[in-house]
């Protein structure tokens, strides 16, 4: 029989091959493989980028980072983006950072400085000494960087607060977290004493714009989720078996504040934060359905919230039996998810570390909290479950962000070299994790890594970090070594949200 349409026929049939996946597998293919091609060939769609890279960059020796360098050898990205400096004057070992006074009308960006080590470099015009710098804001116009606050031990967290400060914390052991007000209008003040909580300004008085918040948890921070109303997640960074054999992992934490915010817009005073006084609670995952049973292996599930002091947080967690994590690094709120059946609960994610070498190839965990202002130690009000899992390829993830409008989670290596991917949102299959990532930005310089990755609030512009470079050929800048920070554009971002 002949048909009567041959050409509409035959169209049809291509249509229908090139929209049935199962249509194009071959039959000796790893179906496996085959998705990923399949995830990659439809990258704008789902990542708005026209092309993934395939590969990560090479290694390099050497110096590399040079005053003339082009932003564009700074890194290699997937088809479609564009890079260019934002700044080269950051203080060496910038990390994360945010735009102020906000994401849709920002004049600087404020970032945070992991000086693990705070130390005298020089003088200050008044005439008292100088400390390696801790937090920093680089005019958006001029790329002109000047240092808030000095004298950190590895400030890594920060945060702008849903009431217009500025929240930023140590990474160290004793780690303490300070608030910041009026940050345009703060330069050079110092952290004489961090355990004391002594700060003073440029001329050696004390500060009336800073001070260390006691009420929250002594750890090593660096992931931070602010909610409106003050309540804080955040997880401390430590390897399990750093207290000594069978000692736990990180923690995660929650602070809820004892005047809890209820009202929008910025405050006037620091006295007004929540932050001034509260209560700290570490997360226990239950490995039963009906009571608080805990122990190894007890990673996912249901959890509580078990009372600790702030100022042993760590020593306490363990103590109580919180759950401990491997390195628990970065951490973001979920600004897409959202529960019909109760508008109050929010979804944290984070990143665990591992260790690579020892074939511990990291996880990005999400905890969904359904009462963010209740805490109890036998009410389990938590669902934790694993999100990412790392490979071989895609390892050792730290800083992690979501993309505005699509709710993409952009996962970031911690390592040389390291690389950034993109994972989409669980969809409608069975599981619980994403539905694919795909490698999107990789650091050309064996001797950085990229950190500090953020989105602005429309997603199609990021901001990222070059940090730990062989400066050897640059310049110092205040008596510092300097970061670069590049900005890359280019994202394509589909209206509707989730995919």
């Amino acid at each position: 029989m002949i048909a009567k349409h041959p050409i509409r026929i035959a169209t049809l049939a291509l249509t229908a091959a090139v929209l049935s996946p199962l249509a194009v597998l071959a039959d000796d293919m790893d179906f496996g493989s085959f998705v990923e091609k399949q995830l990659q060939s439809r990258s704008e769609k789902y990542f708005g980028i026209e092309k993934p890279l395939a590969a990560s960059a090479p290694a390099t020796s050497g110096a590399v980072r040079t005053p003339s360098q082009p932003a564009y050898d700074q890194v290699l990205v997937a088809d479609g983006l564009k890079v260019q400096y934002l700044t080269r004057e950051a203080a060496n070992n910038s990390d994360q950072m945010f735009l102020w006074p906000n994401g849709e009308h920002p004049t600087h960006l404020i970032m945070a400085i992991e000086e693990f080590t705070p130390k005298a470099i020089g003088t200050l015009p008044s005439g008292i000494t100088k400390m390696t710098p801790s937090l920093q804001r680089v005019d958006l116009k001029t790329g002109k960087a000047e240092t808030i606050l000095r004298g950190l031990a590895g400030a890594d967290g920060v945060r702008l607060t849903p009431w217009g400060t500025i929240l930023v914390a140590e990474e160290a052991g004793d780690g303490g977290a300070y608030e910041i007000i009026d940050p345009l209008n703060v330069t050079n003040h110092t952290v004489v004493s961090r355990a004391a909580g002594n700060i003073v300004d440029a001329n050696g008085n004390p500060s009336s714009k800073v001070v260390k918040r006691s009420a929250l948890p002594a750890m090593a921070w660096e992931g931070i989720g602010v909610l409106p109303s003050g309540v804080i997640y955040a997880g401390d960074e430590e390897r399990p078996g750093t207290g000594g054999l069978n000692a736990d992992g990180g923690a995660m934490f929650k602070f809820i504040p004892q005047n809890p915010r209820t009202v929008a817009g910025p405050i006037a005073n620091l006295s007004e934060s929540p932050l001034a006084a509260g209560w700290v609670f570490a997360m226990q995952v239950s490995c039963v359905n009906n009571k608080q049973q805990v122990g190894q292996g007890c990673e996912v599930g249901n959890a509580a919230w078990v009372p600790v002091n702030a100022a042993t947080a760590r020593i306490d967690a363990n103590a109580v039996g919180a759950t401990g994590y491997y390195r628990p690094e970065d951490l973001d709120l979920d600004p897409l998810y959202s529960d019909v059946a109760n508008p109050l609960a929010v979804r944290f994610c984070w990143t665990n570390t591992g260790n690579e070498g020892a074939g511990h190839y990291a996880e990005v965990m999400c905890g969904v909290d359904s009462n963010p202002l209740a805490a109890s130690a036998t009410q389990r009000t938590v669902a934790v479950n694993r999100f990412v899992e790392g490979d071989k390829d895609f390892n050792s993830f730290d800083n992690l962000a979501f993309q505005p409008v699509t709710g993409n989670l952009y996962v970031i290596e911690d390592h040389d070299n390291g690389d950034i991917f993109a994972c989409l949102p669980d969809g409608a299959d069975r599981d619980l994790k994403t539905d694919g990532c795909v490698k999107i930005l990789s650091v050309k310089d064996s001797s950085a890594e990229p950190t500090g990755f953020f989105f602005a609030p429309d997603g199609r512009t990021a901001f990222v970090s070059i940090q730990h470079s062989n400066d050897s050929l640059m310049p110092k800048l205040d008596d510092y070594g300097t970061d670069d920070i590049l900005m890359i554009t280019g994202f394509k971002v589909r209206t509707g949200g989730r995919h």
